[in-house]
């Protein structure tokens, strides 16, 4: 039976890079792949997932109105669809996460997302709060803190050198923004190494 999947991690846990070698590795077997990332995220530019060592694709860029469903249903009758990948999956909708596991439960579809599990005031996205209500397997990717080494279980938003406590919840951006941390350096940061690590202009 088909499952959906959510794979999470804080900031620099190789999320990227591994779907990336899921697409590979399906593709490899002569098998189709739908990747899909929402179109909120233009890091790399809209409709790319791309990782921090170098590797990038395209992918379908998804709009918050758009309907999964419907879109993993004509590449599985046209294409003969073997699995849906969704990147940066914390930036989807509760509608379109039910649309996910929709797909799995009605058209034996797969799903494989991968995303942050909270944002950077360790709240939970929209996305990834369902995704933990609704996938059938959880999986935590793992990186380390920027401060002592231990497991980073979040990230800290850093501006213009000084850790942020509070702004919106979406503020795209990529090392030059964020620093994985654990909780307890997320509370109290190495503030003379964020000094180091982002350099004033």
């Amino acid at each position: 039976m088909a499952q959906l999947f959510f794979e999470y991690g804080a900031m620099s846990s190789g999320k990227s890079i591994e779907i990336l070698k899921v697409a590979h590795n399906y593709e490899s077997q002569g098998r189709k792949v739908l990747l899909m990332t929402p179109n909120i995220d233009t890091r790399a530019g809209v409709g790319i997932v791309a990782s921090r060592i170098g590797l990038s694709r395209e992918a379908v860029a998804v709009k918050p109105e758009d309907d999964l469903y419907e879109l993993i249903k004509q590449m599985k009758n046209n294409d003969n669809l073997a699995v849906a990948l969704v990147d940066e999956a914390q930036f989807l909708t509760t509608k379109q996460v039910d649309q996910l596991a929709y797909a799995v439960d009605h058209l034996n579809m797969p799903v494989m997302t991968f995303g942050l599990k909270q944002d950077a005031f360790n709240q939970l996205f929209e996305g990834s709060k369902r995704l933990i209500e609704m996938a059938d397997k959880l999986e935590e990717m793992k990186t380390i803190c920027s401060f002592c080494g231990k497991k980073a279980t979040t990230q800290l938003r850093i501006v213009n050198g000084q850790p942020q406590r509070k702004g919106a919840q979406v503020f795209i951006g990529g090392d030059e923004a964020y620093i994985p941390t654990c909780r307890h350096h997320w509370y109290h940061p190495d503030l003379d190494k964020i000094t180091e690590m982002f350099p004033a202009n």
